[in-house]
């Protein structure tokens, strides 16, 4: 047998995986779902699971494992940041149309039985929006839903000044879906297992790791059709300084295409992150949207002088994370003092959490399930 609670076994047994009672509760709960899915006579009670705790818990382990186990082409696993990036390019497609949203779930409800979104996390108004919609659409046309995510379902949008708009999607999916909440005390990323350097805080250890390479020198890239200053490649590997990176117009597809030309990304030079938020009265007239961001009069916490290149930074290591890239930094200050203060902490958690997964010996591509 091949259901996600064998697999999960075997793994434990093999000592790959150490088990808690956190994760066998959700195993017993995804196998079940499992069950629901390949048998014409079982059933279950939701229409989702989603799995929730801090970093290191497993989460996106236990999902791979069910997604694994399902019949090939029944299911899509996939980055969430990636999904609401499709999501956006879908909807300049079909521009004037009439409810694109509608148009695009019954397109993935015809192809897919199930979704699997590593990462549930909305920030923005307008994704918040969007993923209601898509959410409630999905769901109305059967679809199942996996998810993990480092908050619970009621903390998804965490703005308190449109809270109330996404209320319905927190009710729909608190509805839909069994949430469970991995407590368990192990933090697996922390388990024994052999590493290998990945950041550097020294320019002879960083140069020492780039003498065994053989990068050609190189001005630009273009990425996207769009052209980016670099320092070397070859046929596996390309570096670039932080500033070229992270600093200026870059978009999450511009990682995403990266991610997908590329088995290694280096990135040198980088500075400490870390950067003072600040509070402002919102005036009218000058930074109220069409979407609005609450009353005249209101409190705005404003990003850090750094922000904008640490959301891109955590963007960059999302991809490579996603698409089992390895990642190469070298950085001015350590790993634990790169970003300690800003608007982005709770965020910045899990690019260390996933960082610290990918100095493991054997992380790469050949670990992508299915």
């Amino acid at each position: 047998m091949n259901s996600p609670a064998d697999i999960y076994q075997r793994l434990c047994a093999s000592e790959e995986l150490k088990t808690d009672h956190a994760q066998q509760e959700a195993i017993t709960e995804l196998n079940a779902l499992y069950t629901a899915l390949v048998s014409t006579t079982e059933q279950y009670a939701k229409q989702g699971i989603y799995l929730w705790g801090d970093v290191g818990r497993g989460k996106t382990k236990l999902m791979d494992i069910f997604y694994g186990a399902l019949p090939s082409g029944m299911a899509q696993r996939v980055h969430f940041h990636h999904f609401m990036a499709r999501l956006h390019r879908e909807l300049n497609l079909t521009f004037g149309q009439a409810n694109p949203l509608l148009t695009i779930a019954e397109r993935l409800a015809s192809e897919y039985q199930v979704l699997c979104f590593d990462e549930f996390f909305v920030s923005d108004i307008g994704d918040a929006m969007l993923l209601g919609g898509i959410v409630s659409a999905l769901l109305d046309r059967g679809v199942i839903i996996v998810a993990t995510s480092n908050i619970a379902i009621t903390g998804l949008f965490q703005s308190q000044l449109q809270k109330e708009r996404f209320q319905p999607t927190i009710d729909r999916m608190s509805q839909a879906f069994t949430s469970i909440h991995l407590t368990g005390d192990v933090d697996h990323r922390f388990q024994p297992r052999p590493t290998r350097p990945i950041y550097f805080t020294t320019e002879t250890e960083f140069t020492a790791y780039l003498n065994t390479s053989v990068l050609t020198p190189i001005d630009t890239i273009s990425i996207n059709h769009r052209p980016i200053t670099a320092q070397g490649r070859n046929e596996n590997q390309i570096w670039f300084r932080f500033e070229d990176l992270c600093i200026g117009p870059r978009a999450a597809a511009d990682y995403m295409e990266l991610a997908s030309q590329f088995d290694e990304i280096i990135v040198s030079q980088i500075p400490c992150l870390s950067g003072e938020a600040f509070e402002h009265i919102k005036a009218r007239g000058t930074e109220d949207s069409a979407l609005g961001s609450g009353k005249t009069g209101d409190r705005v916490v404003s990003l850090a002088i750094n922000d904008d290149a640490v959301r891109r930074f955590i963007s960059l290591v999302d991809e490579c994370y996603d698409q089992r890239v390895r990642i190469i930094l070298q950085a001015e200050v350590p790993l634990e003092l790169l970003y300690q203060a800003g608007t982005l902490l709770f965020e910045f958690r899990r690019t260390q959490s996933r960082l610290t997964e990918m100095a493991q010996v054997g992380f790469g591509r050949s670990l992508v399930p299915k």
